[in-house]
C-alpha cells in the first residue's frame, strides 16, 4: 500500500514539473533556470511542509509528489550547461541560490507544519 501511495504522488509531480518547466521556459527567457529553480524549492517546501505529518500523506507529497516534481539532474546538467559556456557567476548565483532557497523553504515547511 505505501508504495501506491508514492507511485500515485510521483504520476501527478512528473507532469507537474514538466508544465511548470515548460510554461516558464515559454514566458521567461534568462542565464538562471528559474523554471528548476522554482521547482526545486516548492518541492522542498512541499517535503517540508509534510514530513513530519500522516505517514500516507507523507508518502504521497513528500517522496512521491516532491521527490518527483523536484529535480537534481537537471539542476546537474544545466550547471555544466553554464560552465561550459563559461557563465560563471550565473552558475555560482544558480548553485547558491538553489541550496539556500531549497534548505530555506524546507525549514519554512516544517515550521509552518507545527
Amino acid at each position: 500500500m505505501k508504495a501506491l501511495f508514492v507511485a500515485l504522488g510521483a504520476g501527478l509531480g512528473a507532469p507537474a514539473r514538466y508544465v511548470v518547466d515548460y510554461y516558464v521556459k515559454r514566458a521567461h527567457s534568462s542565464l538562471i533556470p528559474y523554471e528548476t529553480l522554482g521547482i526545486n524549492i516548492l518541492g522542498s517546501f512541499i517535503l517540508g511542509l509534510v514530513i513530519d505529518g500522516n505517514q500516507n500523506v507523507s508518502l504521497l507529497l513528500g517522496t512521491g509528489f516532491a521527490g518527483a516534481f523536484t529535480t537534481w539532474s537537471t539542476l546537474s546538467v544545466e550547471q555544466h550547461s553554464l560552465l561550459k559556456n563559461k557563465r560563471y557567476l550565473a552558475a555560482v548565483t544558480y548553485l547558491i541560490a538553489t541550496l539556500v532557497l531549497g534548505v530555506g523553504a524546507a525549514a519554512l515547511g516544517i515550521y509552518l507544519s507545527k
